[in-house]
């Protein structure tokens, strides 16, 4: 058997369940989408993989010795939005990207900052206090048919030292 770690579409929590090391992908999304009960064509992605995965494939072709990790999602592309300092960065990413990799284009790339300072920031989702960790794929924080999603760069507030006695 073969572990299949998931995340989806609503999901936040990783999944877990086993199969066998000759189904397909389009096997294996049927099942995922009985389990998760999401109606409509589900699009399997490889974390931080560009391409969906085909429903030909075997899954004994694609998992490591530690298994599977994949996203199951029904849109295909998020709009992503960062705002920094009144700047606004957009690009569209897959769902099985994670969250520290849409920082890391954000504030590297896009916003200029070196990898110490991008270490003291954090995507927290436009109005809310929701900063979601790093390993979180993107398509857990959004449903379809709403694929997108808002991002502000924020400081990484620390605390450092103990308040004084009174």
């Amino acid at each position: 058997m073969i572990s299949v770690f998931y995340q989806a579409e609503g999901l936040r929590d990783i999944g877990h369940i086993e199969v066998e090391p000759a189904i397909t992908i389009a096997q294996l999304k049927e099942q995922l989408a009985k389990l998760l009960m999401l109606d409509g064509e589900l699009v399997l992605f490889i974390e931080d993989d560009e391409e969906p995965l085909g429903g030909g494939v075997i899954i004994k072709d694609v998992a490591s010795a530690h298994g599977l990790k994949v996203h199951a999602h029904r849109c295909k592309e998020i709009a992503v939005a960062v705002t920094f300092n009144r700047k606004i960065a957009r690009r569209t990413f897959k769902p099985g990207t994670t969250v520290a990799k849409v920082k890391k284009w954000a504030a590297i790339k896009e916003f200029g900052m070196t990898p110490d300072e991008a270490g003291e920031h954090l995507l927290q989702i436009v109005g809310t206090h929701d900063r979601p960790a790093p390993n979180t794929h993107l398509g857990t924080l959004v449903t379809h048919p709403h694929c997108q999603i808002g991002f502000d760069l924020v400081p990484d507030e620390r605390v450092n030292g103990a308040p004084e006695a009174v």
